[in-house]
């Protein structure tokens, strides 16, 4: 604001309280509020404090506009330019904005009405973990609303206390011996009896294992992009100097097609495929009906993958009796991987946005086995302050040697 601009006192027969009021230089017009107060020297006082505040910039107007034309101009200038992925994330925090909030106004988005949210997400069942990417989000679009002028400043965000957990898994890895157990149990649901459905099953199950892959990446996944009527699918590309995938734009918060390495057990998994067969999506699944190879959905998948992990009895997590489903595989080859790459390259293997997920969930988080990877890393006869290392923990049948020490 203008530093000329002086505050006055004004009183009107018609009101209670005094008026404090200002001439404002850009329009010419007399802007003014109440002071809340009849009493002359409490609003000289209120009147000082709000000329303080123009002088340095700190007021602004407070605005009208409503949240509906907030949400469509954010989803018409804003939202295309993100990720679809992004995009769908945004909309679903608006709409349980939208369900538990209600705002007519912008401005309406207060702090105590956030509290309140969260409390309410809470009830929904909401993990912290998700409340806090919600929170993210929409910070993040009100941040516009500042920059549009419907907002003055951010409101403050409720703070969210972490809980210390001693297993931040829903599931957990599962091992060789249980992935061969949930291979055994494809033959044994009558959903994929079918010797082909089967044998396409098994070859699903392996590329998971192999790939590391999401669900829904892997049921995106074409030998050639061309071949998808779609934007969100990836591509297989072997021909390269090292093999590679492309992801594409639409899943890249950068908008771009973005190239990630493939894990070498996952390209010769894909190698083994016939040449004349590699066309389409890479996983194709036999339709009983008319026997033909097509895809199939995600949470169709999801449920069949659940059912064969039931079968083959592999619990991921005792309390809440879970069972092995995709995502257990894909934590298995993360668990795999931790112990041969560092966290960056793992990172980039898992694809993970921020390095703290790879950090948080497969980095130092299996003690026992970071434990043999640095037991093993030495030979047995080489000596350590005068103890070769055996395979015994406790060093059972260990024999002192000699050493520059003098042991």
């Amino acid at each position: 604001m203008h530093e000329e601009i002086k505050v006055h006192v004004v009183e009107f027969k018609d009101r209670k309280n005094l008026v404090m009021r200002y001439l404002d230089p850009l329009t010419n017009k007399h802007v003014g509020r109440s002071t809340g107060t009849s009493k002359k020297s409490d609003a000289v006082k209120v009147a000082a404090k709000w000329e303080a505040e123009l002088q340095e910039g700190r007021y602004q107007k407070p605005s009208f506009a409503s949240w509906e034309d907030f949400r469509e101009k954010y989803e018409t200038e804003v939202l295309p330019g993100l990720a679809a992925t992004t995009a769908q994330k945004v909309s679903s925090v608006f709409n349980t904005l939208e369900r538990i909030l209600n705002p007519t106004r912008v401005n309406k988005i207060t702090p105590s009405r956030l509290s309140y949210l969260v409390a309410q997400m809470r009830k929904d069942g909401l993990a912290d973990a998700t409340i806090g990417g919600h929170l993210a989000h929409l910070q993040a679009a009100l941040s516009y609303a500042v920059d549009w002028d419907y907002l003055p400043k951010i409101p403050e965000l409720p703070k969210l206390h972490r809980v210390k957990r001693s297993k931040t898994m829903k599931g957990r890895p599962i091992t060789t011996e249980e992935f061969e157990r949930m291979l055994k149990a494809v033959d044994q649901l009558p959903k994929l009896i079918d010797t082909k459905g089967a044998g396409r099953w098994k070859f699903f199950l392996r590329g998971l294992w192999t790939s590391g892959l999401r669900i829904g990446e892997s049921l995106n996944l074409y030998w050639d992009r061309d071949e998808c009527d779609r934007e969100d699918c990836l591509e297989v590309r072997l021909g390269e100097r090292r093999p590679l995938l492309v992801i594409p734009a639409s899943l890249e918060k950068g908008n771009e097609d973005r190239l990630l390495p493939m894990a070498p057990e996952f390209a010769e998994f894909l190698e083994s495929v016939p040449k004349s067969e590699r066309f389409g999506p890479v996983f194709k699944f036999l339709n009983r009906r008319t026997e033909e190879l097509t895809t199939i959905g995600k949470q169709w998948a999801s449920k069949l993958l659940v059912e064969v992990g039931k079968k083959a009895g592999v619990v991921v997590n005792p309390k809440t009796k879970k069972c092995a489903s995709a995502h257990d595989l894909r934590r298995a080859f993360g668990q795999r991987w931790a112990a041969r790459v560092m966290p960056q390259i793992l990172m980039q293997l898992m694809r993970h946005a921020d390095i703290t997920t790879t950090m948080k969930y497969y980095v130092g988080s299996e003690a026992e086995t970071t434990a043999d990877v640095l037991w093993n890393a030495i030979p047995k006869e080489e000596s350590i302050l005068g103890n070769t290392l055996g395979n015994s923990r406790k060093g059972a049948g260990r024999k002192p040697l000699k050493t520059k020490l003098g042991n």
